[in-house]
């Protein structure tokens, strides 16, 4: 159940994000979540969207560096303790979180977390043996 991600990396100047806003919009392409991360220098967009591969293609078309990778989408309930359960989950199985980020449903009771492994096989396994929802990439891109 492996979610597939855009990394766009970015130059930490005004306009760049915009860029990218413009390049999805100007392809029909929806972003579904996203975070950034930065330093003085450069930014990486890290993203979900509707058409992964489409959107791959016309950012690097445009000159953006991109890199397709893969995440892991739980749904959990929102309610206070949640991200300690999993967090306590993964450190009991030796899992290697290395980044995260996540968004609460509009219309629902629950969160999307969206979580970056070094070993999401096994991250998946030691999730759904636990009883946590794991989304399909075509649920997710349905959000």
């Amino acid at each position: 159940m492996n979610i597939q991600q855009l990394s766009v990396f970015l130059e930490n100047k005004p306009g760049r994000l915009a860029n990218v806003a413009q390049v999805l919009r100007d392809n029909f392409i929806n972003i579904r979540a996203l975070t950034i991360a930065d330093t003085s220098d450069f930014g990486i967009l890290r993203m979900i969207v509707n058409h992964p591969q489409k959107a791959f293609e016309v950012l690097k078309t445009s000159g953006f560096t991109v890199k397709a990778n893969s995440v892991v989408a739980v749904e959990i309930d929102d309610r206070e303790g949640i991200f300690y359960d999993i967090m306590s989950l993964c450190d009991k199985n030796s899992l290697n979180v290395e980044y995260t980020y996540s968004f609460v449903e509009q219309h629902s009771n629950k969160a999307i977390l969206f979580l970056r492994f070094d070993d999401c096989d096994k991250a998946i396994r030691t999730l759904s043996e636990n009883g946590y929802k794991l989304l399909t990439d075509a649920e997710v891109r349905k959000i």
